[in-house]
């Protein structure tokens, strides 16, 4: 449900509302508010502010998405990759949303605020709600815990869910009542339904000049045009030791007497308490409650009986003993046997009679049954257990000036030296060298040449140190270990360059009066040509390539035009007519594309109104501490005025 606001939250009725309100800003002083202590905040919008604490949050549970994607993202590569700058952005919008709602005067209830949270708490998979499974109360520490597997805290995350509900309270109200003019719908019906017709023919490689094979100088030259592409980025060699409880499983043996313990601990957690069913009817008196065992013990239903009391039977259906509210209704229905009814009892709530309808014994798994999970439990944690002692050894050892290599070995490690490896973890086939976390890569390219980590721990007993063997710098490769490739693609280039020589000069042609047929006839190719393609259906002519499909519907009826060609030579082509859409079509697809309609129009008002409420609510972020908070060395950034840099503490407008 919270992704379900925050996403109505985001959505074009959202945005257009900026639009709306932005004019109550002046009431509430917006000039006074921006007092925030310099050095505290990430983000700072009116009385809100976004700690770096917060802010690293966010980064985290990003981080745990991509990496459960398959994608490794360390903090220096979302520096580079500009992510610490879309997040810090979007927060920015989130938090100027909900400050300048809040001042609006939207709050939701506590009630509301306490039903939504049950709400989403309940929807959980049962193994996570944070409720006692006996019980059912809610348990406070297990929610902690809940959240703090996302970095989160109650005190976060509450108040996270009153913007939201607050926010979709507002937007619910506005959304209503906004409608985009149909013939919008209708326009973009026709832009679809157009068809076209083109009329196009290849330049031949046959009529060309061959180019010749590239001197030293023109590849060096060539190189230097493409020095970005071809430039390879620093790889380091490293030695790799990894101390892991996962490669020990299979070493660790498990005693019985062990498993005979643990199973013997655990044996009342294993299986289920013997639960009852029953049927409860409260009277209104001890006198009347005696008519009503009685009646239930002659076997008349429950139901009748009851209402002639005007009561509801109250059905209760397989609990155990300790689930039942009235300790004395549970001492008195854990007596009975199957179907006998209970003498009046003067619970702590009351008078009632129940009538017992069910028994569901206790039961105990045995111990073969509980054996496998048990030792594989056994197993996991004696590896772990002799996984840290290895490292135990290996501290030791290299605390005695023992190198990487001789310390784990001599630990029992596994120690890998990889092939030269970036900083992304790639080698130099662009493939993922397995096995490196994101804080092994982001210790190995902190040290120097010759250098060694500090172990890192992974979690469930694995653990990690990395030496760096060699550094290889950022350089072009010499041209004598591309030669080959790189004069294959120079000449590509160079005929390229001419077939676009040429698609120009033919094209100049055609222009000038020759017919398409002609000119292509002298230049030893033919016409082809495509009928009425359409925005629709130009999925069925993807062979003619992205490029020729783009041009084709930018072009102008009847004007010669070049493009690259599916193949990536060169085309000289002609839309030689435009077909309007058929009426009763544009009228379907109008009346379908409204709602869509709205959407496209409420977004493109609400991104001028999202910027207008940026700059009046003067929105700040300090991107220097934000990367700080995620573990970005900024020293070692480009400074303000410098290409690619930030200000030391960079207060800019969010874009």
């Amino acid at each position: 449900m919270l992704a379900g606001f925050r996403s109505f939250a985001k959505s074009p009725f959202a945005v257009v509302l900026f639009g709306l309100l932005i004019v109550s800003f002046a009431v509430f002083g917006i000039s006074d508010v921006f007092r925030h202590p310099p050095g505290k905040w990430v983000i700072a919008a009116g009385s809100r502010n976004m700690t770096p604490e917060d802010f690293k949050a966010q980064f985290e549970n990003f981080r745990k998405r991509e990496q459960a994607q398959g994608q490794t993202i360390t903090p220096d590569i979302a520096v580079q990759q500009g992510v610490d700058r879309k997040m810090l952005t979007q927060l920015a919008l989130q938090e100027s949303l909900a400050e300048l709602v809040h001042k609006l005067g939207v709050r939701p209830s506590d009630k509301l605020v306490g039903d939504t949270l049950r709400e989403q708490l309940a929807s959980l998979p049962p193994g996570q709600r944070p409720f006692d499974p006996i019980t059912g109360k809610f348990d406070a520490q297990m929610y902690q815990r809940l959240l703090a597997q996302n970095d989160l805290t109650p005190a976060r995350y509450e108040a996270s869910l009153r913007d939201d509900l607050a926010q979709a309270q507002l937007f619910s109200a506005v959304a209503a009542s906004m409608r985009a003019p149909r013939i919008y719908s209708a326009l973009q019906a026709a832009y679809g339904l157009e068809g076209r017709d083109l009329a196009a023919f290849a330049i031949n490689p046959a009529i060309l000049d061959k180019p010749g094979a590239p001197t030293d100088a023109q590849l060096q030259a060539f190189m230097k045009e493409h020095a970005a592409q071809l430039t390879r980025p620093e790889t380091r060699v490293l030695s790799v030791a990894r101390f892991s409880a996962k490669a020990l499983e299979s070493t660790v043996t498990v005693p019985e007497a062990d498993v005979v313990k643990t199973y013997n601990f655990r044996k009342d957690t294993l299986g289920t308490a013997e639960s009852r069913s029953f049927v409860q009817i409260v009277a209104p008196d001890a006198k009347a409650a005696a008519v009503i065992a009685q009646r239930l013990a002659k076997g008349d239903q429950p139901a009748i009986v009851a209402s002639a009391y005007g009561k509801q039977p109250v059905i209760i259906d397989s609990k155990p003993k300790s689930a039942l509210p009235d300790r004395k209704v549970a001492d008195a229905v854990f007596t009975l046997a199957a179907g006998q009814v209970s003498a009046p009892i003067n619970g702590d709530l009351g008078v009632s009679v129940v009538k017992l309808t069910k028994i569901n014994p206790a039961t105990l798994p045995s111990l073969e049954s509980q054996r496998p999970a048990i030792e594989a439990e056994l197993k996991t944690q004696a590896a772990q257990a002799k996984a840290y002692e290895q490292t135990q050894t290996y501290q030791d050892a290299h605390d005695g000036g023992a190198n990487l290599i001789t310390a784990a070995t001599k630990a029992g490690a596994l120690v890998l030296t990889t092939s030269p490896i970036a900083a992304n973890g790639a080698d130099q086939t662009g493939q993922p060298v397995p096995g490196l976390t994101p804080e092994a890569l982001k210790s190995a390219f902190e040290l120097p040449a010759g250098g060694e980590s500090d172990l890192i721990e992974a979690g469930k007993g694995e653990y990690f140190a990395v030496r760096v063997e060699k550094v290889i710098p950022s350089a072009m490769p010499p041209l004598a270990e591309i030669r080959e490739p790189l004069a294959r693609q120079w000449m590509v280039d160079q005929l390229l360059t001419r077939m676009k020589a040429k698609a120009d000069e033919l094209t100049a042609r055609v222009k000038k009066g020759e017919s398409l047929e002609a000119v292509a006839a002298s230049a030893q190719t033919q016409v082809q040509r495509v009928p009425n393609i359409t925005r629709q259906n130009a999925r069925q002519y993807q062979g003619l390539g992205r490029d020729l499909l783009m041009a084709t519907f930018g072009a102008k009826p009847g004007a010669p035009f070049v493009s690259r060609g599916p193949q990536g030579g060169y085309l000289v082509a002609v839309v030689e007519k435009v077909h309007p859409g058929a009426p009763a079509q544009m009228a379907q697809i109008t009346a379908a594309m409204g709602p869509q309609t709205s959407q496209g129009l409420f977004r493109d008002i609400g991104q001028a109104a999202q910027d207008a409420a940026k700059a009046q609510l003067k929105t700040k972020v300090n991107l220097t501490l934000a990367r700080q908070a995620i573990g970005v060395d900024t020293s070692a950034l480009p400074k303000d005025g410098e290409p690619g840099g930030d200000a030391k503490v960079t207060k800019e407008k969010a874009q």
